[in-house]
């Protein structure tokens, strides 16, 4: 790798922070299995909840990396006191999304920590680069939940033209050969997140799991209509909710509206977030047997 952040990893591997899905059993389990484990800070709810979340990874894996995911936009009430927390356990690495990081970068950077930034443009790779981040995470087209338009073959090289730190790769990744391809566009590290959603560790229902398993790249529908903002849903969870994938009510400026009124449902909880990876899913297994087989699946692809 051209820029190594972590030691001691089996795979240049990020497990993405899942909303509502990572807690520390699939943290714990991506740790212990030789890749970055990471959470949503959001996920310990109530705030005070974050410190035993933390306090119990790290008993769990001594000093493998793992991460925390910092939604850094002002509308986050928790921003401060979730910054706060990650400081006081130093926590190794903080993934920043939707929004500046600056004084995230600054904070972390005092203890010796590494930031992490979401991006999907070019305009909010430079702006994260100016703010003193320590790498980049490319959401492409196909990523889960919030995923960005770009072909990860251009964004990576567009990216790459200016940017000589770490690169690392979402949308889609799904399978160990496809974390060497990562490598051989210029990435540093990739990032999976859907996959690791069916696994055993993973607080997602089952009901859940298995639509994952039994869905294919064309259930995945793309739309801002439960958030505000563009992501990828799978189509079998909308349809559950009552409504219709190809005629959704709500939109950028009416987030949620109509999924409330129409069936009850919520985003995130019962319209279940996937990247276009999901052809890639047939089983369920622990995380342990996953990223056995990715390695194999990477070892070969590099051999």
């Amino acid at each position: 790798m051209r820029n190594n952040l972590f030691e001691g990893l089996r795979l240049p591997l990020i497990g993405a922070p899942l909303f509502l899905v990572s807690e520390p059993a699939l943290v714990i389990a991506e740790c212990k299995a030789g890749i970055v484990g990471t959470f949503p800070a959001l996920n310990a709810r109530p705030a005070a909840q974050l410190h035993a979340w933390l306090d119990e990874i790290k008993a769990a894996i001594g000093d493998a990396p793992y991460g925390v995911n910092l939604i850094v936009h002002k509308t986050n009430p928790r921003l401060e006191a979730d910054l706060q927390t990650c400081v006081e356990h130093k926590v190794p690495l903080i993934i920043t999304s939707v929004g500046e990081p600056s004084g995230v970068v600054d904070a972390v950077h005092a203890y010796g920590g590494k930031v992490l930034h979401d991006i999907i443009s070019i305009r909010h790779a430079k702006k994260a680069i100016s703010a003193g981040v320590d790498g980049l995470i490319l959401v492409c087209a196909g990523a889960g939940g919030h995923g960005g338009t770009l072909n990860p073959f251009v964004l990576t090289s567009e990216v790459r033209a200016f940017y000589d730190g770490p690169i690392i790769l979402s949308g889609g990744i799904s399978t160990g050969n496809q974390v060497r391809a990562a490598e051989l566009m210029g990435a540093d590290y990739a990032y999976m997140g859907t996959r690791l959603i069916a696994t055993k560790e993973a607080n997602a229902s089952e009901g859940y799991k298995q639509m994952l398993v039994d869905s294919s790249a064309a259930d995945i529908v793309y739309t801002p209509a439960f958030t505000g903002v563009n992501g990828n849903y799978l189509r079998g969870s909308i349809v559950n909710a009552g409504l219709d994938p190809d005629n959704i009510v709500g939109g950028k400026d009416k987030p949620d509206m109509k999924l409330d009124e129409a069936s009850g449902a919520k985003a995130w909880k019962e319209i279940w977030g996937a990247g276009q990876g999901v052809g890639a899913i047939d089983d369920v297994p622990s995380v342990a047997e996953l990223v056995d087989r990715l390695v194999q699946e990477y070892r070969a692809a590099c051999a």
